[in-house]
């Protein structure tokens, strides 16, 4: 893993699969999830708690490019594409283990949000330098 990214692995279930015999459309989410909530780790950001200053997810999506089926694994690397003066924005990619194919990559923009005042929140610039440092490319900020 490279220092410019976020890395989780997770294992497929026999139950995860639909009847159609692929993994249901929502467990894509749930793994760009873990891949979220590892980055907020990575960055010291709070994700537990509804007080203060923390994290909202204000949009997500996920483009389906390949079927997973059981068993696998999957591999999902989240980068930092975007940084503004309230929100992020992380790029998530998902491939299997077991060949190494895409399978699956989104898009998810947090907000910080004061919970308390229920508004956005600025990022603070500890957290902004460790945003950059996941960033995906060089590429500007607000």
């Amino acid at each position: 893993m490279s220092e410019s990214e976020i890395r989780i692995e997770t294992p497929v279930r026999w139950g995860d699969m639909d009847a159609l015999g692929h993994v249901n459309n929502a467990h894509f989410f749930r793994w760009f999830e873990e891949s979220r909530i590892a980055l907020f780790d990575a960055i010291g950001l709070q994700s537990t708690t509804a007080k203060g200053v923390g994290p909202i997810l204000a949009s997500t999506t996920c483009d389906f490019v390949l079927p997973v089926v059981w068993p696998n694994t999957i591999a999902v690397q989240a980068y930092i594409e975007r940084i503004g003066t309230t929100s992020f924005t992380m790029r998530h990619l998902a491939n299997r283990s077991s060949d190494g194919a895409l399978v699956a990559k989104g898009i998810g923009v947090v907000v910080l949000v004061d919970y308390d005042a229920n508004k956005p929140s600025p990022i603070p610039p500890v957290m902004r330098e460790k945003l950059r440092g996941l960033m995906l490319e060089d590429t500007a900020t607000e």
